[in-house]
């Protein structure tokens, strides 16, 4: 009987052992909070296949990148790329691209018989390629998130489908599991996200005083209304954030009440709808300094490490520099009083600019080529999954380089 209890004690000892040096996620660690926050391009509006196109540029980020993301056995690769794009250029000869004009015009007959079925047999192949793709995407074991991107509203395990639909992504993704290569400990990210929403008016910081109606919006009717709604989503933002504070055990497994949590950092990715209104854009810098100040007191985290996103949808350097939006951000985060604990990040510097040369060449005619590399319109970043990783993996840089400080 002694023996098997020494037994017994030594296995367990060694179990202990075991799982002290190999279990991913130690007992005592802080959950690591981030926070994510923004408007259409925080929500994200990139389909999941569309990431391969980080195979294209050949380039060692972009080489890393893939790593990061897909499944070790994908089988996916710059070939694999290339050769559904050799395919989607066949489908767009054959059809005539979205119109389907070739097969339209054709008699029917024998002749639009055979295209059709010849279509069907390059198209089964080319969305199975396209499935394939979207499958391959890793689902991390140690980042986890609850979303609210716009009316796709979910929690769990960080993989695809946290963006603007069950298939999409935005920057949360490339983030999340980029965050998780640079800090130790579990890791909770909270996304708040509503398309076509201002800082000056929908997600207006507390401190900068009410919003001020013009001539027109008071003799409209619903004044009442528009006053009620000013900062309505930095309020809904905050509610759904002290919600998920409240719970952190349902919303991390690994999450561990003695250890606590803190909230290491601050994502913004915002300004679109700011650009329209000289009172908007005039306002920007003001605005993002106040919203930055307000959410340190709101959480009482002083010195939050803070990421802003600049608006980047102009592409080239010099547009995105004659943006007074764009500006405003760069000089938002370049105010004395945020030294070493803000810092913008260009967008336009992750573009994908291989998907932009598809677009450019008439997307309709070319349309099997384009949705391979893109999902949507310039003003979501063609809906590319390559730049919505690159931008998360650049989000991610600068927040471990504040945290490290």
């Amino acid at each position: 009987m002694f023996s098997k209890c020494i037994n017994k004690a030594l296995i367990c000892s060694i179990l202990a052992v075991v799982y002290t040096f190999y279990c991913p996620v130690l007992a005592n660690d802080k959950l690591k909070v981030f926070i994510l926050a923004g408007q259409s391009n925080m929500v994200g509006h990139a389909d999941a296949h569309t990431i391969a196109t980080l195979f294209n540029s050949g380039n060692d980020r972009d080489n890393s990148l893939t790593k990061l993301v897909f499944k070790n056995d994908s089988g996916l690769s710059k070939k694999s790329l290339e050769e559904q794009l050799v395919r989607a250029k066949k489908l767009d000869e054959m059809t005539g691209g979205i119109s389907n004009d070739k097969i339209k015009k054709l008699p029917d007959g024998s002749e639009k018989k055979a295209l059709e079925e010849n279509v069907k047999k390059h198209k089964e192949r080319h969305d199975e390629y396209l499935a394939k793709v979207s499958s391959s995407c890793v689902v991390s074991d140690r980042v986890y998130i609850n979303s609210i991107a716009d009316g796709n509203v979910k929690s769990g395990k960080l993989g695809v489908g946290y963006g603007g639909g069950k298939n999409k992504l935005g920057p949360e993704y490339g983030f999340g599991l980029s965050i998780a290569e640079k800090i130790e400990g579990p890791i909770l990210l909270i996304k708040t996200s509503w398309g076509g929403k201002s800082i000056n008016y929908d997600f207006r910081p507390p401190s900068v005083g009410e919003y001020q109606l013009d001539e027109k919006q008071k003799s409209g009717g619903k004044a009442e209304q528009i006053r009620k709604n000013a900062s309505l989503n930095y309020r809904m933002m905050n509610d759904q954030i002290r919600k998920v504070l409240s719970n952190l055990k349902a919303n991390h497994p690994d999450y561990d009440s003695d250890a606590g949590y803190e909230i290491s950092g601050f994502v913004w990715f915002q300004g679109f709808n700011d650009q329209f209104s000289p009172e908007f854009r005039d306002n920007y810098e003001n605005n993002m300094i106040a919203f930055i100040k307000d959410i340190r007191k709101e959480y009482e985290v002083p010195k939050m490490p803070f990421v802003i996103g600049v608006l980047g949808t102009g592409v080239t350097s010099e547009k995105v520099g004659e943006n007074k939006v764009s500006l405003a951000q760069r000089k938002a985060a370049q105010a004395p009083e945020f030294k070493g604990n803000v810092l913008a990040v260009e967008s336009y510097k992750d573009y994908s600019l291989f998907s932009n040369e598809v677009y450019k060449s008439g997307w309709a005619k070319h349309f099997h080529e384009w949705v391979t590399v893109g999902s949507d319109r310039p003003y979501h970043y063609l809906g590319s999954g390559g730049f919505f990783v690159r931008l998360g993996d650049s989000f991610a840089g600068a927040m471990a380089q504040m945290m490290t400080k």
